[in-house]
């Protein structure tokens, strides 16, 4: 059978675009992940009450816009590893500390406010950071994947609240940490250069705790970079800052640069993981595209006042380090509340000075549910898969 130039151009052009769209029916034909439980690591920007559980519950008015009520959590409402646990149709998880009322049976939440990744030489009353690094939450976690199926054996209650066994090889374990390991250094009066020339020891051991978790069993991670820490107002009311530093938003340059730094390295340290655990799916989340984003163009979707904190007291942001949120003062023998919470958070960025309103946290997790924010291109529910 003869063909013309004409047909076998037509052939050709029909061969390339069928060779052009296997990859993409091979990827449609893939079913999203069933994740039985999570795992989480990090700091406030995911504890969901640690903290709380071991030094005192974040008092009021934390939680009112969600929860109704103080829950853990040092904001107005939900968290991003609130709306990750909903879009995967797990409950909300429940921190390794707090065991009053707890369900494991669904994963556990490590991460407590003011952790970092290298041990601090303080204590949290000294300097606010937490005694419960990265290293810490993995003893935990370590214990807990241990204890938990001795417990399972009892039968009975401790059954049906403990994790089974195949839950920690098929978790998604997820991490955002680094962000206090940056503002530890700039608070003991470190220079720039100084904080920049420990972030390798400081991914060196976050490199080693996903290690570590991987030789448990551990397959698929999540992993968040950390976010513009020159827009936050506890940051930049306590570091002066010169004028030329303060770029077009208002936020303080030379601190989003360390932030870009320890992310460069972070992306690396991912890089290095996939070659070194070859059955491990690791994502790199990138937020802090998004968490600027959000600053610089939030009026488009109906945020005001980005670097201003929604509640707090005084300042030219609404925030005061010795008057924050909650906080009261004595006045003519009465306690009066002079750290409330705006009429309006949901169009505030900033909840308390330190940490982000439930609102912006569902905006940020809108933009890094379907992947196009994370380094390979996946989605949250197609976590599992290697690329």
């Amino acid at each position: 059978m003869a063909f013309g130039l004409s047909s076998i151009f037509v052939i050709t052009i029909f061969a390339i675009s069928l060779t052009n769209l296997a990859p993409v029916s091979l990827v449609l034909a893939r079913k999203p992940c069933r994740f039985h439980a999570i795992f989480n690591f990090g700091d406030s920007n995911s504890d969901t009450g640690g903290l709380s559980a071991a030094f005192g519950q974040a008092p009021p008015p934390n939680g009112f816009s969600y929860f109704g009520g103080p829950a853990g959590r040092y904001t107005d409402g939900r968290l991003l590893i609130d709306f990750i646990a909903e879009s995967l149709g797990l409950p909300y998880l429940s921190a390794f500390l707090d065991s009053v009322g707890t369900n494991f049976s669904h994963g556990a939440n490590f991460a407590t406010a003011g952790s970092t990744i290298r041990p601090q030489n303080t204590t949290l009353q000294q300097s606010g950071f937490s005694p419960i690094s990265l290293n810490v939450q993995f003893y935990e976690f370590n214990d807990f994947h241990a204890r938990t199926q001795v417990v399972r054996k009892r039968g009975g209650v401790f059954e049906i609240l403990m994790p089974k066994k195949e839950h920690f090889s098929n978790a998604l374990y997820t991490f955002d940490i680094g962000q206090n390991d940056l503002t530890a250094g700039y608070f003991s009066n470190m220079s720039t250069d100084e904080v920049k020339a420990y972030v390798p020891d400081v991914l060196n051991q976050f490199q080693t705790i996903i290690q570590y978790i991987y030789n448990q069993g551990g397959r698929y991670f999540w992993i968040h970079n950390t976010g513009p820490v020159g827009c936050l107002p506890y940051v930049m009311e306590r570091i002066p800052v010169l004028a030329g530093q303060i770029d077009d938003y208002g936020c303080a340059s030379p601190f989003n640069e360390v932030a870009q730094f320890f992310n460069r390295g972070l992306k690396k340290i991912v890089e290095q993981l996939r070659k070194n655990l070859p059955h491990a799916a690791i994502t790199y989340v990138d937020v802090y595209s998004v968490k600027y984003s959000l600053i610089s163009q939030g009026s488009k979707h109906g945020f005001k006042h980005p670097l201003r904190t929604c509640c707090g007291h005084g300042g030219k942001y609404n925030y005061n380090k010795n008057l924050g949120c909650g906080a009261k003062v004595n006045k003519h023998g009465k306690e009066v509340l002079v750290g409330a919470p705006c009429k309006d958070p949901w169009t505030y960025v900033n909840w308390d000075g330190v940490h982000f309103t439930e609102a912006a946290n569902k905006y940020i997790f809108e933009r890094i549910v379907n992947g196009s924010l994370s380094d390979p291109p996946t989605a949250l529910n197609m976590a599992c898969y290697r690329n």
